[in-house]
């Protein structure tokens, strides 16, 4: 007999193993290791992706991407690794160990899916490379629906994610003395960043954050002859790139400015089979359906150019909790996301057969 998966156990397994950006490999391969004991064809692609592929392979194809790596303990702290009163404690509890876990087990149990289930745990999602969802991007034809494994509550559906553009100023002055009135480059920096700041004041979620572009200053540094900005624009939907970076470069002069990454924002709507097929199995379980726009970016944003089919993401974990230092699930919450994926999958195929709109 084939053992089932201990969801628990798994999760625990993979909390034990640290995973942060660029070091995903161990985890990759218990998780290979880990379905392949349990009768299911894992693999880890040529990047370091875990992939898993069942389902009888006639219908839909459904890919559940998810991503492996966590953000770095020296950026938020390390969290120590324990099970206490049904609480699992450690980095990757909410982002996003508990909603890879949860695919993988509601996958596991429906091998006899009516179409192709393609789990994916991707890499680097906490980089501005997101090189694992790219991959697929190149690698793979469009599924016919994608559920991004983030943290939105077991009762939560998440339909869309602001934008990110992210950009490096920098500026060079002939060398003077501090006392010469010409132009210093710490001072055009600092010029700089207050048209930014002007531009794009900061909001407060109670004035529609998610519809407004607001600009963080990440890194600073300058003199009188050299000074370099990096910069985060969260972008709202319907923002230009182009228009934006080229409002930036009139700003920098005579410095230069030049993007490092840059993902247009996403948003879905209620009425989209995956959408719906989440609403009802989280009525089914005792909740109420909540649905839920991010300021932040995930891997939606990376797919959603390449593939326009419907996507919503979904995962068991409070999201105020990403990269805290107290990061947690509750076995409770870890276990009924489970059980809404699981039913919301049983629900897509019969919902895509009546088609619905992105």
């Amino acid at each position: 007999m084939i053992p089932a998966i201990d969801p628990v156990g798994l999760l625990h397994g993979m909390l034990a193993i640290a995973s942060p950006s660029g070091a995903e490999s161990t985890l990759a391969w218990f998780l290979r290791d880990q379905l392949h004991a349990a009768g299911l064809p894992a693999r880890v692609d040529d990047v370091g992706n875990l992939v898993l592929r069942t389902g009888t392979g006639e219908g839909p194809t459904v890919l559940l991407l998810g991503h492996l790596d966590t953000v770095r303990d020296e950026i938020a702290g390390p969290v120590p690794v324990r099970r206490q009163h049904g609480v699992l404690h450690g980095r990757g509890a909410v982002d996003a160990k508990s909603p890879l876990a949860a695919m993988l087990c509601a996958a596991a149990a429906r091998r006899a899916f009516p179409g192709t289930l393609l789990v994916v745990g991707a890499v680097g999602e906490e980089t501005e490379e997101s090189p694992g969802a790219w991959h697929l991007t190149r690698t793979l034809a469009a599924p016919q629906v994608v559920v991004i494994g983030e943290p939105s509550g077991w009762s939560g559906i998440t339909l869309g994610y602001k934008g990110q553009l992210v950009v490096e100023y920098e500026v060079t002055c002939p060398s003077a003395h501090a006392a010469h009135p010409g132009a210093k480059a710490a001072h055009l920096a600092g010029e700089f960043w207050q048209a930014v700041a002007e531009r794009f004041p900061t909001v407060d979620s109670g004035e529609g954050l998610f519809h407004h572009t607001t600009a963080t200053l990440l890194r600073a540094d300058g003199t009188t002859t050299h000074a370099r900005l990096r910069v985060d624009l969260r972008t709202a939907p319907g923002t230009d790139p182009d228009a934006l970076l080229a409002w930036l470069a009139e700003r920098a002069h005579p410095g230069k400015v030049r993007a490092t990454s840059s993902v247009p924002a996403v948003v879905g709507r209620r009425s989209t089979p995956p959408a719906r097929a989440f609403a009802r199995a989280v009525r089914k379980h005792g909740g109420t359906p909540t649905f839920k726009v991010k300021t932040g970016t995930s891997d939606m944003n990376v797919v959603a150019g390449t593939w326009p089919v419907p996507m919503v993401a979904y995962g068991p974990g409070d999201s105020s909790l990403d990269h805290a230092r107290n990061e947690q699930v509750s076995e409770r919450e870890y276990l009924r996301g489970i059980q809404v994926l699981g039913t919301a999958l049983d629900a897509l195929p019969g919902l895509l057969d009546t088609g619905g709109s992105r």
